[in-house]
């Protein structure tokens, strides 16, 4: 059976995911199998596992880290909010419906925690490690009979946990302290250890309070870790596009429409590696400036998007640009750009069947009474129509690798698809096409398209070709960026935190 560590924190994007991904691969690196686990994510960045199930995009990232398959185990209840109190609860995997919050921690709370139990227990004979991490924070006390995210799973799992706090929250000692006191004693148990996260300074001037936070809890800090803006990582809480810098002053400059209900925003983290494309982030209000290009992304809910961005006059200001510029859809992005969302059943949104951009010469319906997920597989044809056909001339033939989460399906009008499937589902039931393509425009179903290199490669130096910008050849800086982002995580874990206390929270229970 496996040895296991947990790690959670004093709030919300403390560093948790991080911390686990860089003990995925320190563990990884020293020989053992080490797996991620998630009893329960709430989170809108989702991916697409070999079971074709859907697990978020952290623990993708944490078993990346580990080296290991991504799979439905290592993240068994996933929840994907849609506003009013609302989720689509995914257990194993696959969706099991739409749920409020009430009926969700009072009616399926059993279920749910069975389905974590059984999916921890399929890691725990498969691996010799398993990181374990929580979520949110472990002292919401007027909710710890219904946690099953942080302490039960400790208790489950007969793991140590390791607690981290972000400095740059401000209130970091209160927070630690106030932790280990709002904790019973049976859940305070399990607290060995401290860590704080994303120090900025002279860390002289932070010892008082480190010793003092040792005395109150009894429990060692194993240290302190710089924030290093170096690191570039998948994010999974839209939140983090508030904080996020994105370069804004390179030569290209890619304009994403950061819609309400913005889902899957992390298809957009391959154009942050390279190095004269810079991104801007385009809110309902704003207006759209000196980009080169648009993407309109993944969204929970595709009808009320698309009339928010009728309402807010962005839709014209896209349309407008459209005829200048390439303007690419991604999933719920695809569906928007349309002529017509057909939603009788109002299974999206109260919005009903509305109105698309009428940018593609399609129809997206939502009747389907399961989603589509599933990794997919495609090549680029021959007859691509419009601008897709002069970007993607040269690697017409080739394979391109994505996942598709969708509920809808789309049916072309007078346009072609983008891409043809090999494996996966694409536009319809038939499974024959994915996207389309049609004048200045082109989209599609798969997430995850532009981390293939050469499709990302193509689309940039037509840009660059327009503009007089050299053409960039090599290997794929993304790709590269991120395997150096987890080595050099893994690298500062290593030189600032005890790892020897770590060894012995792990393997002397």
């Amino acid at each position: 059976m496996a040895k296991c560590i947990m790690v959670q924190g004093t709030s919300s994007n403390a560093g948790k995911s991080m911390l686990v991904a860089a003990l995925c691969r320190i563990y990884k690196n020293r020989g053992y199998k080490v797996a991620p686990f998630k009893s329960q994510n709430m989170s809108l960045n989702s991916y697409t596992t070999f079971e074709n199930g859907e697990i978020g995009i952290a623990q993708m990232l944490q078993a990346e880290a580990a080296m290991v398959e991504p799979s439905i185990h290592m993240n068994p209840v996933l929840l994907k909010p849609k506003g009013d109190f609302t989720s689509n609860v995914i257990i194993q995997g696959k969706s099991i419906g739409d749920m409020n919050f009430y009926d969700y921690q009072h009616k399926y709370h059993d279920d749910a925690f069975n389905a974590m139990k059984e999916s921890f227990d399929i890691l725990s004979k498969e691996y010799d490690i398993i990181v374990i991490e929580g979520a949110g924070s472990p002292a919401e006390i007027n909710m710890r009979d219904q946690d099953i995210a942080n302490m039960e799973i400790a208790h489950m799992a007969d793991a140590n946990v390791i607690l981290i706090a972000d400095i740059e929250m401000g209130g970091v000692f209160a927070a630690i302290a106030g932790t280990y006191v709002l904790l019973d004693d049976y859940d305070r148990s399990r607290l060995k250890a401290t860590v704080i996260n994303k120090f900025r300074g002279n860390l002289d001037i932070l010892k008082p309070g480190l010793d003092r936070i040792e005395e109150i809890t009894g429990e060692p800090v194993l240290g302190v870790l710089p924030y290093d803006e170096t690191l570039r990582l998948p994010e999974e809480d839209s939140a983090s596009l508030t904080t996020h810098n994105f370069d804004d002053d390179k030569e290209i400059m890619i304009g994403v429409i950061r819609l309400p209900k913005i889902a899957n925003f992390t298809d957009i983290d391959p154009f942050e590696a390279e190095n004269d494309v810079g991104i801007k982030m385009i809110g309902i209000n704003d207006n759209i400036g000196d980009v080169d290009a648009i993407i309109i992304p993944g969204t929970r809910n595709s009808t009320q998007d698309v009339y928010e961005l009728w309402q807010s006059g962005l839709a014209d200001k896209i349309i407008e640009k459209a005829s200048e510029i390439p303007v690419i859809g991604i999933c719920g992005g695809f569906q928007i750009l349309g002529d017509e969302i057909i939603d009788e059943a109002k299974k999206e949104s109260k919005q009903g069947t509305i109105k698309g951009l009428g940018l593609l010469p399609i129809t997206s319906e939502f009747e389907r009474s399961d989603k589509i997920v599933t990794q997919s597989e495609a090549i680029i044809p021959n007859n691509l129509e419009g601008i897709a056909g002069e970007i993607f001339k040269n690697i017409v033939g080739e394979s391109v690798t994505g996942y598709e989460i969708h509920e809808g399906t789309s049916t072309l009008n007078e346009c072609g698809a983008l891409l043809e499937i090999k494996k996966g589902q694409g536009n319809d039931e038939n499974g024959l096409v994915d996207g389309a393509s049609y004048k200045n425009v082109f989209a599609t179903y798969f997430h995850g398209i532009f981390n293939n290199y050469n499709f990302r490669r193509e689309f940039l130096n037509y840009i660059r070709t327009k503009k007089g910008l050299e053409i960039q050849k090599g290997e794929d800086p993304y790709e590269a960026q991120k395997n150096y982002s987890i080595n050099k995580l893994a690298q500062i874990v290593e030189e600032n935190l005890d790892m020897d206390i770590i060894d012995e929270l792990i393997f002397k229970q």
